[in-house]
């Protein structure tokens, strides 16, 4: 059973000691209702230290799997009437989360995704990265017969009952157009808002690299045209 009016904020991260402590002390400042599960997906730096500075609940993988199996090892201990998946590298703010729930609270929707290209503050990298988000974007959309402008984006919220009916099986970034097709073919109600988009360069940390661009399209193939 889900508590209602509490937003579970999962949590999954790899070697971010930078910039994780930053980003839970954000989350931790807002003051809606929270169940807040950090998975610590075999990171080898200190981050764990870090995480252990505030009241969450901590799940430690031996290696490092990928961020869809670090979100299916936290989903069984939510609670929350609403699932909030959070990067830990602030490249997405958690003081727009409530923005990003209100829609599935108030019963409107099921799944809301924030869009990095829709009229808020983006910081402008990598060129070949957006045309990469584009078209992925619109081949999901194609076959899924959607609209979204930014189907990989990270700031996604989730009914969690919803979510839960889902069976998730990948375990790297795939989760993205995964989660996405699942949710078209069950006829979910998806909703997109803008948001703001901190993006980093890779001496900053950022680890999505162009074998994931591949993946992604084979993933956005296999998922809604399988089963």
């Amino acid at each position: 059973m889900q508590e209602a009016g509490l937003t579970t904020v999962i949590v999954p991260f790899y070697n971010e000691e930078r910039t994780i402590g930053k980003m839970l002390e954000r989350l931790f400042a807002q003051p809606f209702q929270k169940q807040v599960i950090v998975v610590d997906d075999g990171s080898t730096d200190a981050g764990a230290k870090e995480v252990a500075r505030f009241p969450v609940e901590r799940i430690r993988l031996e290696s490092n799997s990928g961020k869809g199996h670090a979100i299916r090892a936290a989903l069984a201990q939510a609670k929350g009437e609403v699932v909030v998946i959070q990067d830990a590298d602030l490249e997405y703010d958690p003081v727009e989360i409530p923005r990003l729930t209100k829609l599935i609270f108030e019963d409107r929707a099921d799944a809301v995704y924030g869009s990095r290209f829709t009229g808020h503050p983006r910081r402008s990298l990598f060129y070949w990265h957006h045309l990469a988000n584009n078209v992925i974007t619109m081949l999901s959309n194609l076959l899924s017969d959607l609209d979204l402008t930014d189907m990989e984006t990270g700031a996604k919220a989730f009914r969690a009952e919803t979510l839960k009916k889902i069976t998730l099986t990948s375990n790297r970034f795939g989760f993205e157009p995964e989660v996405t097709a699942k949710l078209s073919k069950m006829k979910a109600r998806i909703f997109e808002i803008d948001y703001p988009y901190f993006g980093r360069t890779y001496e900053e940390g950022k680890k999505i690299d162009f074998l994931d661009a591949l993946a992604a399209f084979w993933h956005v193939l296999r998922f809604n045209l399988g089963n």
